[in-house]
């Protein structure tokens, strides 16, 4: 089956707890006003483009910034974020205290997902993307880290390798192919690096 154009994935706009470090996954937390604007600031760059399918997280943060950078996507569970479990609403710092050294990728993950498991999640939706054949574009609107798993998976590597993908707020991604072999088209671009892209 020929290959689809390509996989775009955009990070939610700021929230308080992604501005103060704190992981969030399951925690509901909305959009701040600054966050609500660069949502607003992607629609430019996005509202030139047909998306065949169009997917966003459950989460509130992920949903508003599709709707407000002009999509009504199709919600997909596969798309929240990584269930931190108890490690839920602290900072880097804070966890370390507890788990010196710690990271998302290398764990320990207590009563939360486990790198396989978001993996699996990634696997999904890339599946679904792929499914749509050759030419189509697809657009997606999540989180930080499962998007960096969804980007390594995309790209034939281990889930854990989302580590090298850092990926910051109202950010735009783009995945593709290149003589069959799937590629990082752009990565990690804000509003204002897009608006004087070739994107």
């Amino acid at each position: 089956m020929p290959e689809p154009e390509g996989l775009w994935l955009v990070r939610h706009g700021e929230t308080e707890w992604s501005a103060s470090g704190r992981h969030t996954s399951r925690t509901d937390v909305p959009l701040t006003a600054t966050g609500e604007q660069e949502a607003c600031d992607l629609s430019g760059a996005l509202s030139a483009h047909w998306f065949q399918l169009v997917l966003s997280s459950p989460r509130q943060r992920a949903r508003c910034t599709a709707e407000l950078a002009g999509f009504r996507p199709e919600i997909d569970e596969d798309l929240a974020e990584w269930d931190y479990g108890d490690l839920e609403g602290l900072t880097i710092d804070q966890i370390r205290a507890r788990y010196p050294g710690w990271t998302i990728w290398t764990g320990p993950w207590p009563g939360g997902e486990e790198p396989a498991d978001v993996a699996a999640r990634a696997d999904r939706v890339v599946r679904r993307v792929l499914a749509l054949g050759g030419g189509a574009r697809a657009l997606i609107f999540a989180h930080g880290h499962v998007l960096r798993v969804l980007a390594a998976r995309w790209l034939g590597l281990a889930g854990t390798e989302g580590r090298l993908l850092v990926l910051g707020t109202a950010t735009l991604s783009e995945l593709g192919w290149e003589h069959g072999q799937p590629i990082v088209r752009r990565w990690n671009m804000p509003a204002a690096a897009i608006a004087v892209s070739s994107l």
